[in-house]
């Protein structure tokens, strides 16, 4: 087991975050001969970390784990020890702007510590909302750490295939993403909306549209309150209504949206936003300021905090871009 590593009082770069993204723009930083301090709240809060599964990552034709997928990472931040600092289970509980660069401060060791440097790359990562039975989510894990649950449409889409889905979800979001599994072949699809009405809070118009397409497609909402799920030993998605009656899919699709984006901190440092609550940046990942929507000098985001697709590939790019930028252009 390595030792703890030194903090030092300043580096080229923070990473705040060390899922996917993270990981990479720490290694890019160290593999360009800069110093970078990074800050993993810890690896079971990664997106990836509970996949079991995932086939589109270059470099393993038979799929790997995410779990896996950072254990590789980790060990490659590693290496780089002397110019890499990983700091884990460390929380970012504050950022700001100093001069011409900026103080991260960060719970690490039952200790308060703050760091600064020239840049910093936000890789926070988002939250999945997990669908909740008496106000508790953990009853799905099982289920979705088997891969009977699925979150992601681009990642597994391919794997839905023949098979029957239900879509978990009560808003828009659910209803497109019903329609959209039939891009990929699947045999059937129900909507679960765990008692909600179905398009509850959907303007009249857009929710007779999508009613429509669902109709057109035999997608039926089953607003029924869910009490528990069954169907783990046989591989199946098995669901229990309050009603006494039961349903089985061959997967479940989690269509619930987001917990939290994490944008506290993006907000404290007068980042900008889109739409959808994602951090605006330019192609090289530059966050643009609210108040100007110009970059904002040193600060970058990467994976799935920043704007654009939630896929692990276009995470590592974001995290290169960002890392390139700031040595080619930023750092002296």
């Amino acid at each position: 087991m390595p030792g703890f590593p030194r903090l030092k009082p300043s580096y080229d770069f923070v990473v705040a975050g060390a899922g996917h993204a993270g990981l990479q723009a720490g290694l890019k930083a160290g593999l360009l001969m800069r110093t970078a301090c990074l800050l993993d709240r810890g690896r079971k809060y990664s997106r990836s970390y509970y996949a079991p599964k995932m086939d589109n990552i270059p470099g393993f034709p038979d799929g790997i784990s995410g779990h896996a997928l950072l254990d590789l990472q980790v060990e490659a931040v590693r290496r780089l020890e002397s110019r890499v600092g990983y700091f884990t289970p460390a929380r970012v509980t504050a950022i700001v702007r100093e001069g011409e660069g900026y103080a991260t401060t960060f719970e690490w060791l039952a200790a308060t510590h703050t760091v600064r440097s020239k840049a910093v790359i936000l890789a926070l990562g988002v939250v999945d909302r997990m669908p909740e039975i008496d106000g508790k989510i953990d009853g799905i894990f099982p289920w979705a750490n088997q891969a009977l649950v699925d979150f992601c449409l681009l990642c597994d889409g391919h794997e839905l295939t023949g098979r029957t889905v239900a879509v978990l979800g009560d808003d828009a979001f659910a209803a497109r993403t019903a329609l959209d599994l039939f891009d990929f072949e699947v045999a059937s699809v129900e909507v679960l909306t765990f008692g909600r009405p179905f398009l509850g809070g959907v303007a009249p118009a857009e929710r007779a549209a999508l009613q429509s397409a669902l109709d057109a497609r035999g997608v039926r909402a089953v607003e029924t309150p869910v009490v528990g799920y069954d169907g783990l030993r046989e591989k199946r998605f098995g669901v229990r209504f309050a009603d006494g009656t039961t349903r089985t899919y061959d997967r479940g699709f989690s269509a619930l949206g987001w917990y939290d984006l994490h944008q506290e901190i993006p907000r404290s440092l007068g980042c900008a936003f889109d739409p959808d609550g994602y951090v605006i940046t330019d192609d090289d990942g530059r966050v643009l300021s609210a108040s100007t929507h110009e970059p904002i000098p040193g600060l970058y985001a990467a994976g799935d905090l920043r704007n654009g697709w939630n896929q692990i590939p276009e995470a590592w790019a974001t995290a290169e871009r960002a890392v390139i930028h700031a040595f080619s252009s930023y750092l002296d």
